[in-house]
């Protein structure tokens, strides 16, 4: 598992400080949650949408 704001991988236990936009669930994750991977996000009116290039969409 990995952290969907920062990257890092939750299982090392170390974790970065998130941004207070993603601490308040106001931002679209950045990084996949299964294999920590950059995603390409686009925002629009109604929300977000994540797309993995290994693991597919996400939509919030």
């Amino acid at each position: 598992m990995f952290d969907p704001y920062t990257g890092e991988d939750l299982s090392l236990g170390r974790v970065k400080e998130r941004s207070p936009g993603a601490r308040a669930g106001l931002e679209a994750p950045r990084y996949c949650e299964s294999c920590g991977r950059r995603m390409v996000v686009r925002i629009n009116p109604m929300g977000w949408e994540a797309t993995c290039s290994r693991h597919g969409e996400i939509a919030g």
